[in-house]
């Protein structure tokens, strides 16, 4: 049985210590996710609101980074209290994610940097980089060393998927490496490139990863869409945090309900439509005033689907959230609604946001055939990559 399929635990037990990342000691031990067009500094401020932990910005490229591209430099943009600041950095050549580190950690004041290899979107593995680059060893290496090299005490940790698919495996290598060039952490995300984000993620990888990787933190991703759901990755991989993907679209409240379980508490029940509606007031107020209505509610619509998942709402006042183009449009068309309306427990485990089918993965030409080869890929690899 996959461990994301075991019956829930009788009782929440407490976790026994914080998850420390260098200097930097996060309680409850729950990351989010670093996720493409949404967790931005508001969606981030949002989460924050329900629990503590740690809330990692989007994917910026090393070079947009070094060279300030718009979008790069608009995903590296914190609040003014936000903290710990922390950052995903995508990179393919050991220069630009050397002069990126140095920049964010000089000028940024940044806390973390989450450096990604388990990103699956084909445009970026046919050009080498995301779960495509622990297949070049030497490569990869010099990369994570160049990283922890120029943050000094800023913590580095690395995202991993499995590999590209179940014949070719590059998690238990790539977690020895990144711990022995001096990351803070590693987290498994536990599918591989081939899956997407279709089936299950197989926990017990994570486990054999938190066998091999001794000295430096394991965190688990993948099938956390409820609180008890972390309890029992913990419990039955030994690993030291979760980190939190799809499961908190539109259930921004669920680091409210890890915070419980963390403390040996029980979550609260689900939300109902009523209380849904608030969180998604604020959510569209908090993004109209970084961005203003015209950027804002354009963004927001697709957040709407998410929150409202699970709730019996007629189909044409689906539509009609949909369509907001205004606070005052959204304001009155959730005024409609029942807020006395219950989710449906099923939609708890429902699929949200990336999903689809298992995918056979691009690479580059040669990648398989010069797997020591430590040349970075072509330029292009860089190129339009911020956000993910």
């Amino acid at each position: 049985m996959n461990p994301a399929h075991a019956p829930a635990p009788a009782a929440a037990p407490a976790a026994t210590r914080p998850l420390r990342l260098g200097r930097l000691s996060i309680w409850p031990p729950v990351v989010l996710a670093p996720m493409a067009g949404v967790t931005d500094a508001t969606f981030r401020e949002l989460c924050r609101g329900f629990g503590a932990g740690l809330y990692v910005s989007e994917m910026a490229t090393a070079r947009g980074i070094v060279e300030g591209w718009r979008r790069s430099v608009e995903i590296s943009h914190f609040g003014r209290d936000e903290r710990p600041r922390s950052i995903q950095l995508y990179g393919t050549d050991p220069h630009w994610v050397a002069r990126a580190v140095a920049k964010l950690v000089a000028e940024s004041a940044i806390d973390h940097i989450d450096l990604n290899f388990g990103c699956p979107a084909r445009k970026i593995t046919r050009q080498g980089g995301g779960a495509a680059l622990p297949l070049r060893r030497l490569l990869y290496r010099a990369i994570v060393a160049a990283a922890v090299r120029e943050a000094g005490a800023v913590p580095v940790t690395v995202k991993l998927r499995l590999g590209i698919d179940v014949g070719l495996l590059t998690f238990l290598e790539a977690g020895r490496i990144a711990e022995a060039e001096g990351a803070a952490a590693v987290t498994l995300h536990a599918r591989t490139a081939a899956q997407l984000y279709s089936g299950a993620a197989d926990w017990w990888q994570i486990a054999a990863l938190k066998t091999a990787v001794r000295s430096i933190p394991v965190l688990g991703n993948g099938d956390v869409f409820e609180a008890d759901d972390a309890l029992r990755m913990l419990q039955q991989t030994g690993c030291d945090g979760v980190v939190i993907g799809r499961g908190c679209l539109g259930r921004p409240w669920l680091f409210r309900d890890l915070a419980n379980v963390f403390a040996g508490q029980r979550p609260p029940p689900a939300p109902r439509l009523g209380e849904v509606c608030t969180v998604m007031l604020d959510h569209a107020r908090l993004l109209v005033a970084r961005r203003g209505e015209a950027v804002a509610l354009p963004q927001f619509r697709k957040h709407v689907g998410w929150y409202v998942t699970g709730y019996a709402i007629p189909p044409d006042r689906r539509q009609a959230l949909a369509r907001v183009a205004s606070l005052a449009e959204l304001e009155q068309q959730l005024a409609v609604l029942d807020p006395d309306l219950a989710v449906e427990p099923a939609a708890l485990r429902a699929a949200r946001g990336k999903g689809g089918l298992p995918q056979r993965v691009s690479l580059p030409a040669d990648w398989l055939a010069r797997r020591d080869d430590p040349t970075p890929p072509a330029p292009a690899a860089e190129l339009g990559i911020s956000g993910g």
